[in-house]
C-alpha cells in the first residue's frame, strides 16, 4: 500500500510495522471525492473570479469562495495524517519519513511557484535568487503536515477513549494535541496584536520615458504606520514578520487587497495618488499565518481519529457534527467579538470557521459516498482525488 500523502491518494501504510498483503483496509473513497472536489474549486475560483469577483478571494476581511480552498486540502491532509501515522512502532523512523516527505513538498513548491516557470508564454525559463518567493500553497500544506505529523508521532501516547461515550475524548483522548493547539493559536494571537510595528518602506518598479526607449527604474515608498494590533494590509505585525525575515522582494507581488476599492485605478498617472501600500507585497502564505494552517491540519487529524478508532457509520458521523458545529460557532462568536475571519492573516476565527465548513462538507460526502454508495455521481471527483498531485502540479505550471 501506498503512503498517503497531503495530495495523492493511496492507503495509509503502518509506519514501522510488518505489512500484512492479506488484510488491506478499503479505501476511503469520500476522503478522495473530498480531495478532488477541492481541486476542482480550485481550478472553478481561478477562471472564474476573474468573471464573477463574489468567488474570488475576498481583498481582505471577509470570506468568498476562493478562500476555502486551502483550508479543505490542509484539513484533508490531517485525516490523511491518521490513516499513515495509527500506529507508529519507532518514532524516529515516522520521524524522518515525515521530514523527507514535507522537504519534498516545500521544494515542489518553490519549484512551481518560486518564479522558476514566470515565463512559461515566451519560452523563457529560470529564476532570479533576488527575487524568488519563498512560500506558496505547497510550502504552506507542507509546513501543515510536518507540524501536525510530529503531533501526531510524538504526542499521541495515550489510549483511545471507549468509542460510547464522547465527551471522554476531551478528558482521556488526545488532551497533548488539544494543548497544542491552544499554544499555537496563543502564540499566534500574542504576535498578531501585541507586535509593534513600525514604518516601513519597500520598492516599486515604475517604467520611465527620457528621450529615448522605455527604460525601468526602482523608486522607493514609504509606508507610516507606528502602531501594535493594527489587522489592515498597511501595518499588520504578519507583514512585519515576512518582511523582516524573508525580504519585501521575496513576497507575492500581487496580493489580494489590492482589489481594494481604495486601490483602485484605470489610469498609470494616478498610481501616485493611491495609498503607497496599495503597491507593496504582501504574502497571503506568510510565516505567522502558517501557525493557524498547521491548527487546521491538528483539527482534521481529529477527525482521522474518529475515522480510524470508531467503526460505526451513525457515531462517526455523530462526533464530526459535534465537532464541526462547535468550530464554525466559534469561528461565528470570534467575528462578532470583534476578530475578523481573514484569509490573508489566516485568522483565529477564520480558521475555525473554515475547519467547520471543511467538516461538515466531509460529513456530507461520507453520508453520500461510502453510507450510501453513490459513488457513481462522484467518479470524476474520485479520481481527480486520486490524481490530485499531477493535477495542482499541471494547474500551478500554467
Amino acid at each position: 500500500m501506498a503512503d498517503y500523502t497531503p495530495l495523492s491518494g493511496g492507503e495509509g501504510e503502518e509506519v514501522g510495522e510488518v505489512k500484512e498483503r492479506s488484510a488491506r483496509s478499503p479505501r476511503l473513497a469520500s476522503l478522495d471525492v473530498f480531495r478532488g472536489l477541492s481541486i476542482s474549486l480550485m481550478i472553478f475560483v481561478d477562471y472564474a473570479g476573474s468573471i464573477f469577483p463574489f468567488v474570488a478571494h475576498s481583498p481582505w476581511h471577509g470570506v468568498r469562495l476562493a478562500d476555502f480552498v486551502t483550508p479543505f486540502f490542509l484539513f484533508i491532509a490531517g485525516i490523511s495524517l491518521s490513516l499513515v501515522y495509527k500506529k507508529t512502532s519507532n518514532k524516529f523512523l515516522a520521524t524522518k519519513k515525515a521530514v523527507l516527505r514535507t522537504v519534498k513538498l516545500f521544494l515542489l513548491g518553490i519549484l512551481l511557484q518560486g518564479g522558476y516557470f514566470h515565463g512559461v508564454n515566451s519560452l523563457t525559463f529560470g529564476v532570479d535568487l533576488e527575487l524568488i518567493r519563498w512560500f506558496g500553497i505547497l510550502q504552506r500544506i507542507a509546513i501543515g503536515y510536518i507540524i501536525a505529523a510530529l503531533c501526531e508521532i510524538w504526542l499521541s501516547k495515550i489510549p483511545w477513549m471507549n468509542a460510547t461515550n464522547v465527551e471522554s475524548y476531551f478528558s482521556r483522548g488526545y488532551p497533548a494535541h488539544w494543548i497544542f493547539v491552544l499554544s499555537l493559536c496563543g502564540i499566534y494571537l500574542g504576535l498578531l496584536y501585541g507586535l509593534y510595528v513600525p514604518d516601513w518602506q519597500f520598492q516599486v518598479q515604475q517604467a520611465i520615458h527620457l528621450n529615448g526607449p522605455w527604460n525601468s527604474n526602482y523608486i522607493v515608498k514609504k509606508v507610516t504606520c507606528g502602531v501594535i494590533g493594527d489587522l489592515g494590509p498597511a501595518c499588520n505585525s504578519a507583514g512585519m514578520i515576512d518582511r523582516y525575515f524573508l525580504g519585501s522582494e521575496h513576497l507575492y507581488k500581487k496580493p489580494a487587497y489590492r482589489n481594494l476599492k481604495i486601490c483602485q485605478t484605470s489610469e498609470v498617472s494616478d498610481l501616485d495618488n493611491l495609498p503607497s501600500w496599495c503597491q507593496a507585497p504582501f504574502d497571503p502564505e506568510g510565516l505567522l499565518g502558517s501557525l493557524m494552517a498547521a491548527v487546521t491540519c491538528i483539527l482534521g487529524l481529529q477527525y482521522g481519529h474518529i475515522l480510524v478508532r470508531v467503526e460505526d457509520h451513525k457515531d462517526r458521523l455523530r462526533y464530526w457534527l459535534l465537532f464541526s458545529v462547535s468550530f464554525f460557532s466559534l469561528g461565528l462568536f470570534l467575528v462578532f467579538i470583534g476578530h475578523p475571519l481573514n484569509k490573508q492573516l489566516y485568522t483565529v476565527s477564520y480558521t475555525l470557521l473554515t475547519t467547520g465548513s471543511a467538516g461538515l462538507t466531509f460529513c456530507a460526502l461520507y453520508l453520500l459516498v461510502d453510507v450510501r454508495g453513490c459513488r457513481c455521481l462522484t467518479f470524476v471527483l474520485e479520481w481527480m482525488g486520486k490524481h490530485s498531485l499531477s493535477i495542482l502540479f499541471l494547474w500551478l505550471l500554467m
